[in-house]
């Protein structure tokens, strides 16, 4: 997560873009830490999977976005829309068998 930032970040032409999915990259770095404490601390499984929900479009968004400004950093973000894509479904199986 942190190489693909930096490779936008690095590319100073247009700034505009690389601001913008970089303030996108931000928001989803947000969210993602946003679900540990919804999870396990509040124990609020149907909050999480929303959160999860968010975090996935979030990445997605942040893939669309740096592809064309750094083809890289957007496949390096793949293995972790690969990895939430499982988590989501391990959230949506805890929260399904406990509702």
């Amino acid at each position: 997560m942190a190489v693909a930032a930096w490779l936008v970040w690095r590319q100073h032409e247009p700034w505009r873009r690389s601001r913008s999915a970089l303030t996108l990259w931000s928001l989803q770095l947000a969210v993602n830490s946003a679900w540990t404490p919804v999870f396990f601390g509040l124990h609020q499984i149907g909050a999480g999977l929303a959160v999860m929900a968010v975090m996935f479009a979030a990445i997605a968004w942040t893939i669309v976005r740096f592809w064309p400004l750094n083809r890289l950093a957007g496949a390096l973000l793949l293995p972790y829309l690969a990895w939430v894509s499982f988590a989501t479904y391990l959230n949506a199986g805890f929260w399904w068998l406990n509702r």
